[in-house]
C-alpha cells in the first residue's frame, strides 16, 4: 500500500479510524528525511494492513506544531487512535520493522488501563 499524505483536514479522521497509522512528519529540503523516505516507502509495500501517511511540515506547519515536532524526520504511530510511539530520526529498515512488531503486539486493553490509571493519579488543575 503506498503512503498518504495527510493534511490538518483529515489526520484525526485517518487516525481514528484506522486500527494501526505510521505517521512521517518531513520536509523536502531535509536529507534524513529523504534517505528515510525509501525505507518507509519499502516497509508500506510490505505491510498493506497498516496507513502509512506522510506530513510535510513545511506546507502543514499547524499540524507540525500540534504534534509538538522539533526534529525531522519524525516517525508516530498510532494504534486504535491512541499515540503509542514517537521518535525523531531516520530509521534503518531493520528498527522500522521492529517499531512495526511492537506496535502489532501490543495489548491495548492494558494500554488503556496504563493511560486511565496514570489520568487518575495526576492532580486536579
Amino acid at each position: 500500500m503506498a503512503t498518504i499524505n495527510l493534511t490538518v483536514d483529515d489526520f484525526e479522521k485517518t487516525v481514528l479510524e484506522s486500527d494501526i497509522v505510521l505517521v512521517d512528519f518531513w520536509a523536502e529540503w531535509c536529507g534524513p528525511c529523504k534517505q528515510f523516505g525509501p525505507v518507509y516507502e519499502e516497509a508500506s509495500d510490505k505491510n498493506p494492513d497498516i496507513t502509512f501517511a506522510k506530513i510535510d511540515t513545511e506546507a502543514e506547519q499547524a499540524l507540525a506544531s500540534a504534534a509538538g515536532i522539533t526534529s525531522i524526520p519524525t516517525l508516530m504511530a498510532f494504534r486504535e487512535g491512541v499515540l503509542v510511539f514517537a521518535q525523531p530520526g531516520a530509521l534503518p529498515a531493520p528498527m522500522l520493522n521492529n517499531v512495526i512488531g511492537a506496535v502489532r503486539d501490543l495489548d491495548m486493553e492494558s494500554v488503556r488501563r496504563d493511560i486511565e490509571a496514570q489520568r487518575a493519579s495526576e492532580p486536579v488543575q
